[in-house]
């Protein structure tokens, strides 16, 4: 047992500070290649940099794992390279797919509602980018003046991986609103879940400081992906609902 905890322990930090690049390399070679970044969701940089920026400031107070630290800064390099070659490969306007699914555009009886001030819709690139560093610029300035407090110090963590643990979430409100996880690949969940296990083998066994809001929202998280695999097991990627409405459609004729 404490075999199998030795090298659960050491291999995971390894997989956690890699998992960035190996969770969206493929995702950033794919629009580079299609030269288009149609049914990209802007939003998944949006919020893997709002969480991972905050995270930086967080270990300032919180002192956490050096591994969680790498992974973190890994992260924001990752996203915003993804960010650029979304932003650099978006499809024009009019385009069937939105780049900003699911959070930005409630696709209501074909009425697209924008967000206030269409934050994170602009069609130029230069107001990401600004948002970006005024975001990082105003987390400083709170650094410097609240950054010895405890209680701002929990804030930090609560807010920073409960934003990123919300991150399955509009993929699970878009597979039970059209009843089918058309789109989503198998490959993904397998490897979201690997990913969980990985992080909470790391998070409940580490002899390392976890703070406790690393391993709330990663419980939170992981029960969320494994929703999803319920969801993949209710609904299928779809072809088990076309192969009935065929059959339906067959009938009625």
């Amino acid at each position: 047992m404490s075999l199998v905890r030795w090298t659960l322990t050491h291999i995971a930090p390894v997989f956690i500070v890699t998992s960035p690049v190996t969770s969206y390399a493929d995702q950033i070679w794919s629009i580079k290649k299609s030269r288009s970044s149609a049914g990209f969701s802007l939003d998944i940089p949006l919020i893997m940099l709002v969480s991972s920026i905050l995270k930086i400031f967080y270990w300032f107070g919180a002192h956490f794992d050096f591994p969680l630290l790498i992974q973190a800064s890994v992260m924001i390099v990752v996203q915003i390279v993804m960010l650029h070659v979304a932003l650099q490969n978006r499809p024009p306007v009019g385009a069937q797919h939105s780049l900003n699914q699911p959070f930005s555009e409630a696709n209501q009886g074909g009425i697209m509602v924008n967000r206030p001030l269409n934050f994170w819709q602009w069609r130029s690139r230069k107001p990401y980018w600004q948002f970006l560093a005024y975001y990082t610029l105003v987390l400083a300035v709170l650094q410097f003046l609240l950054g010895n407090r405890p209680s701002y110090v929990a804030i930090q963590g609560y807010v920073a991986l409960g934003i990123e643990a919300v991150l399955p979430i509009p993929q699970i409100l878009e597979n039970r609103r059209i009843q089918s996880c058309k789109g989503f690949r198998l490959s993904v969940l397998v490897n979201w879940l690997i990913g969980d296990l990985f992080k909470m083998t790391y998070f409940f066994l580490s002899e390392g400081g976890i703070p406790w809001a690393f391993k709330l929202c990663g419980l939170f998280q992981a029960g969320c992906d494994c929703y999803l695999g319920i969801q993949y097991w209710m609904y299928g990627d779809g072809s088990r609902r076309s192969g009935e409405e065929s059959k339906s459609s067959i009938r009625v004729a």
